[in-house]
């Protein structure tokens, strides 16, 4: 993460990072996204096993390791969680270089991953605007003498292009500095003040401080919006998937035997690793 980028992630509290992927991870990483909509979506109309503290009712599928929920429907999003477990294709991604260069510059504490989720938006959908200023310890962005120390921040890593109305992400530039809550609520994104989309090319990302306002325009049009969510923090930070809240990584152990030791530790909580080798981070 060079200077300009820190100051203008500092400023906005978000960058856009042109070229990001290669074509040829695009192409494996649309792929497999494909292959996990078709199968969440196959078990779409039986109950949920869980219902999140949020309402959300999940789709659990034991032997692919995810947590699905939503439906194809007309202005509909599909999230599925915990995709890593799902297809080794995503493995890739688990210590990514280039994106762990952003991740070290900005979390001050060894990092983690927390959060995971294929975010599939189907025509007339949108993400209603949330966070911005004071939200809480999870999500806190922070200033000191060795410079940008966030909590929860998130890198959007997109296979197909984005432009105007197609429910491009969106977000109120600089409200992770706000000394207020916003009075806005979970609002229309299309008609909240400030709200900017931001368009993307297959292969860019979108790296953000999850203390930033943001959202997605409605998706007008019939494209449907197929991205990849990968959120860290500090290691103690536990699940922050809305099916696993706050527990343990969800990851099985097929998952885990096929990582190296590098990646591995992305996935372990301060205590987990304490028993296992007696280090600290």
């Amino acid at each position: 993460m060079n200077d300009f980028e820190k100051y203008e992630f500092d400023r906005l509290g978000y960058i856009v990072i042109p070229n990001f992927l290669t074509g040829a991870q695009v192409e494996t990483l649309s792929a497999a996204i494909d292959e996990a909509e078709a199968h969440a979506l196959a078990e779409a109309q039986r109950p949920p096993d869980k219902i999140s503290a949020i309402g959300l009712e999940y789709r659990h599928d034991a032997e692919r390791g995810y947590f699905a929920t939503g439906t194809q429907e007309e202005g509909s999003t599909l999230i599925i969680e915990d995709f890593f477990n799902f297809d080794p294709a995503f493995d890739f991604l688990i210590g990514h270089e280039p994106t762990m260069a952003y991740i070290e510059s900005i979390v001050q504490e060894r990092a983690t991953i927390n959060n995971c989720e294929i975010r599939i938006r189907y025509p007339g959908n949108q993400t209603r605007t949330h966070m911005g200023g004071p939200v809480g310890r999870k999500h806190r962005y922070y200033y000191s003498g060795q410079g940008i120390d966030c909590m929860m921040v998130r890198m959007v890593y997109f296979v197909h292009d984005v432009g105007p109305g197609q429910g491009e992400f969106c977000v109120v530039p600089a409200t992770h500095k706000s000394n207020m809550a916003s009075p806005y609520g979970g609002r229309d994104p299309d008609t909240e003040p400030g709200m900017i989309g931001l368009p993307v090319q297959a292969g860019d990302a979108i790296f953000f401080t999850e203390n930033l306002r943001h959202g997605g325009f409605t998706n007008r049009s019939n494209q449907t919006r197929k991205t990849l969510h990968v959120g860290y923090g500090p290691f103690w930070m536990k699940s922050q998937n809305h099916s696993t809240m706050d527990e343990e990584p969800y990851i099985l152990p097929g998952t885990f035997a096929r990582l190296n030791e590098a990646q591995r530790l992305l996935f372990r909580a301060h205590r987990t690793l304490l028993e296992n080798d007696g280090s600290h981070a």
